[in-house]
């Protein structure tokens, strides 16, 4: 029974491939891995997710309470925020969302990885936030998304 549980399984997951997300336009993408210095008073904050283990998860991302939207595998996010100033990045995960509080200065660039780990029913999210160059790294094999969509009614 438990063979072909595992069987079956593993043809959805095959059948139905890597979640996906609306992407934006390659001129974007491409300006956005330029990592430019932001806008005077600004701080700019890369919020990422490479491949690995929940690519079939869709994950909602808030920054102060602003969908940023919806990550998949192989995308990221850019957003210029107020510079010297604290600012909360949520993600919804398993039961709860979980935040990480992101400190930053007017002039830098912030990169915060998301990552999914093995939850107790479903595919929990993390966010960590990462080294710029790191994090530059990681950001420059992946294509920008577009912004603004979450799943509807839920609510940070």
């Amino acid at each position: 029974m438990y063979k072909k549980i595992t069987f079956i399984t593993l043809i959805v997951v095959v059948l139905s491939g890597c979640a996906s997300v609306p992407m934006a336009q390659k001129e974007d993408s491409n300006k956005a891995k330029m990592f430019n210095i932001p806008d005077k008073g600004k701080a700019g904050i890369y919020v990422y997710r490479g491949l690995g283990l929940g690519t079939l998860l869709k994950k909602d991302i808030w920054i102060d309470g602003e969908c940023i939207g919806e990550t998949a595998p192989s995308m990221f996010f850019y957003k210029q925020v107020k510079g010297n100033e604290d600012h909360i990045v949520v993600t919804e995960s398993e039961a709860l969302p979980m935040d990480l509080l992101v400190q930053t200065e007017s002039g830098k660039n912030y990169f915060v990885k998301q990552f999914i780990i093995q939850g107790t029913l479903y595919g929990a999210a993390i966010l960590e936030l990462i080294n710029e160059d790191e994090g530059k790294q990681a950001v420059s094999e992946l294509e920008l998304a577009e912004m603004g969509v979450c799943d509807e009614g839920y609510n940070y």
